[in-house]
């Protein structure tokens, strides 16, 4: 048994009511949760969530928290819709505005930055991965830090895009950061996308546009996602040392 899940052990659930939700793209939802007792936390943990059945079945998962911790008083999730999810599929069918679900933690250490860290950094993501690179973002532009920062976001198209709105914005306005667009199954948009999967030469270009090797790479996705790219980075030199993961899924 793993500390982290020691740790999770001694943690009380609670209650936490769905203040509102926001449609992200045709597959994810977010939700806004409060909290009886709200915890601070650190950009890039999570939150473990649990659903009872009214025959006392229980089904649990774990969900990054999107928003910034400076977000007092709400948790921000990105929940995908999974065809054969146990949890997902209550988020986007049943549950309703003014639900109590029950939910424990933040928790994480090792997947978590704040400024101190320093940077530069370099976050990578894929898909509903990209939900504790935002908090990553939005806390470094929340204490006003701005050490360079390029995401690679890959997704399978445009319309796929989580947050889309919002990385174009900070893209646009905010200084030392840089989106990166990976579209396997879609054109691209903007000239610095590319309509292709990543791989090493896309890794390469994405490390040229950081400018400067990366003290911290985190890359969240699925298993397969995170598997493929840290092997990437690690064939082009990166230390493993450097690299954080976070993964989920078969």
């Amino acid at each position: 048994m793993t500390d982290a899940v020691v740790q999770a052990l001694h943690v009380p659930w609670q209650e936490a009511t769905i203040e509102r939700n926001e449609r992200q793209t045709a597959r994810v939802k977010g939700f806004f949760l409060r909290p009886q007792n709200w915890c601070s936390f650190r950009a890039g943990q999570h939150l473990d969530v649990r659903l009872t059945a009214p025959d006392g079945y229980q089904a649990q998962r774990s969900y990054s928290v999107a928003s910034a911790p400076g977000l007092e008083g709400l948790y921000e999730l990105a929940v995908e819709r999974l065809e054969d999810g146990e949890v997902s599929p209550f988020f986007h069918d049943v549950a309703e505005v003014g639900d109590a679900i029950e939910i424990r933690g933040p928790f994480g250490g090792h997947f978590a930055w704040g400024s101190e860290d320093g940077g530069p950094l370099l976050l990578i993501g894929g898909g509903s991965g990209v939900a504790p690179l935002m908090s990553i973002l939005r806390h470094r532009a929340a204490v006003g830090d701005t050490v360079p920062v390029v995401l690679l976001y890959a997704a399978r198209t445009w319309d796929d895009v989580i947050f889309r709105e919002e990385l174009i914005a900070r893209d646009a306005t905010e200084a030392e950061f840089t989106l990166l667009l990976s579209l396997s199954r879609d054109t691209a948009r903007r000239p610095q996308d590319a309509a292709r999967r990543i791989d090493a030469p896309l890794l390469e270009v994405t490390l040229a546009r950081l400018g400067a090797t990366p003290r911290l790479t985190f890359v969240c996705g699925s298993n397969p996602f995170v598997e493929a790219v840290t092997g990437q980075l690690l064939d082009l030199g990166r230390s493993p040392e450097t690299i954080r993961t976070e993964r989920f899924g078969g």
